[in-house]
C-alpha cells in the first residue's frame, strides 16, 4: 500500500484539528455556570461533524461542495464505504449549521438537544 500524500495528511490533519476544537469548546460550553449558550453548543457540534466529513473527502481526493448538509456529506462519503451508514442520525445536526447564528432564524435549542448534539 502506498504511503499517503503528505499535503495531503496536512490537509485532512488541519481539518481534524478545527473540528476537535469544534467538540471541545461545545463540550467545555456545557460547564459553563450561567446561561449556557445551548444554540452555539448545538452549532459546533455541527461543525464538528461536518469537518470531520469533509476531512475524510479530503484523504479521498474527493472535491466536495461547499455546504453544511450533513446528509450531503454522508453521501459522499458512503461512495468510499459503508460506514456512513452508522451515522444517519448526524443529519439532524445540519440545522444547526444556520438557524443557530442568525437573529431571526435563531430556533431554540435546549439542555437536552445541545447535549445530544454532542
Amino acid at each position: 500500500m502506498p504511503s499517503p500524500d503528505p499535503e495531503i495528511s496536512k490537509k485532512v490533519l488541519q481539518w481534524l484539528i478545527y473540528a476537535d476544537e469544534d467538540l471541545n469548546l461545545a463540550s467545555d460550553a456545557l460547564n459553563f455556570t450561567t446561561n449556557e449558550p445551548y444554540r452555539l453548543i448545538a452549532y459546533h457540534a455541527q461543525q464538528c461533524a461536518e469537518k470531520h466529513l469533509k476531512a475524510y473527502l479530503v484523504f479521498q481526493n474527493v472535491d466536495f461542495p461547499y455546504t453544511h448538509n450533513i446528509r450531503r456529506l454522508l453521501q459522499l462519503c458512503s461512495q468510499y464505504g459503508t460506514w456512513p451508514q452508522s451515522l444517519e442520525n448526524a443529519k439532524e445536526l445540519t440545522p444547526y449549521a444556520v438557524t443557530t447564528r442568525y437573529p431571526g432564524e435563531d430556533e431554540v435549542v435546549t439542555e437536552e438537544e445541545a447535549r445530544c448534539s454532542i
